[in-house]
C-alpha cells in the first residue's frame, strides 16, 4: 500500500495523468466538434412557401434551398393537375440543410377504387366507410322509410351504384336515407271475408287502426261473423297511414253452387 502513494508522488505519474488529461480533453473536443457538423447544429434555414406553385415550380425552388423531397399525389374533379396543395413542415418553419420537404399535389388522373357496400349502413358508418376509401359526401337526400338514418342507396354521377364497381378516388357520391317516418300513404287493403281479428292484423301491418264495427243482423256475434262491408273500400285504393276503416259484420255467404249441365247425346 505504501509503494502505491510513493508511486502517486513519482513524476512518471504526475507526466501520466496529465497525458490522460489532455486525451480526453481532446477526445471530447472532437466528439463535440464531430456531432456539430454530422447533425449540422445551428445550421437552420426558413421553409419556402410552396403551396399553390407547380410542381416544377415548387421542386426549383426546393433544389436551390439545397433541401430534398417526397411526392404524394391525390385526385380532385375540378384542380389543376401538378398544383401542390399541402406541404410538410409547413412554410416559415426552420429545418437543418437537406431535409426532406413532404409535398402532396393534385393527379392529372385519379387512380380507381372498388365501390364499398354500404345499403343499410347508418350514416356514420357509411360516411366512416367512404373516407376510409377517399370517397366524398357530394349530398344527403331523405325518403320516407322507417329505418331512420339508414342508406337506403346510393348514386354517382346521378346514377344508383353498387358494391365492386370501380370508381375514381375522391369521387362524390350521393346518399339516400331513411327519414323514420315510413311511406305517409298505403294502399287499402281487402278485408271482405276476413274475421275481425284478421281484419285488425291486416289493419295494423298497413300501419291502418279499426274503427266502428256494425253488425247487419244485430246480433253482435264476432265469432261467427265476418267481414261484408269496409269504408272506404279499395276502390279509393290508398289511404293516409294512420287512419281508420270501419267494417260491418255479418254471416258468411256460402257460395253459389254451379249447376252441372248434362250432356246431351247426340
Amino acid at each position: 500500500m505504501s509503494k502505491f502513494f510513493l508511486y502517486l508522488r513519482t513524476s512518471t505519474f504526475r507526466k501520466n495523468l496529465i497525458a490522460g488529461l489532455i486525451f480526453i480533453v481532446i477526445l471530447f473536443i472532437l466528439v463535440y466538434f464531430g456531432l456539430k457538423v454530422y447533425t449540422k447544429h445551428g445550421d437552420s434555414q426558413e421553409v419556402p412557401l410552396l403551396k399553390g406553385l407547380n410542381i416544377s415550380e415548387a421542386l426549383n425552388v426546393l433544389d436551390k434551398a439545397g433541401l430534398e423531397v417526397e411526392i404524394d399525389s391525390i385526385y380532385q374533379m375540378d384542380a389543376k393537375p401538378g398544383l401542390v396543395i399541402d406541404q410538410d413542415p409547413d412554410p416559415k418553419s426552420h429545418v437543418k440543410g437537406g431535409r426532406t420537404i413532404y409535398l402532396t399535389i393534385i393527379t392529372q388522373s385519379a387512380p380507381e377504387i372498388a365501390f364499398p357496400e354500404v345499403i343499410d349502413k347508418t350514416f356514420i358508418e357509411a360516411s366512416a366507410i367512404l373516407k376510409n376509401h377517399s370517397l366524398k359526401i357530394a349530398d344527403t337526400v331523405y325518403k320516407n322509410d322507417i329505418a331512420r338514418d339508414v342508406v337506403l342507396d346510393v348514386k354517382f354521377a346521378g346514377q344508383p351504384i353498387r358494391p365492386g364497381r370501380m370508381v375514381p378516388k375522391g369521387s362524390k357520391i350521393s346518399l339516400i336515407l331513411g327519414n323514420g317516418r315510413g311511406d305517409d300513404e298505403v294502399e287499402i287493403p281487402v278485408l271482405l271475408g276476413l274475421n275481425l281479428t284478421e281484419a285488425k292484423f291486416a289493419l295494423a301491418g298497413k300501419g291502418l287502426t279499426l274503427g266502428s264495427v256494425s253488425f247487419n243482423d244485430n246480433s253482435n256475434d264476432t265469432l261467427g261473423s265476418v267481414v261484408i262491408k269496409q269504408n272506404p273500400d279499395t276502390s279509393a285504393k290508398i289511404i293516409s297511414i294512420g287512419n281508420a276503416i270501419h267494417v260491418t259484420l255479418g254471416k258468411p255467404v256460402a257460395p253459389t253452387p254451379t249447376p252441372e249441365t248434362t250432356p246431351i247425346n247426340p
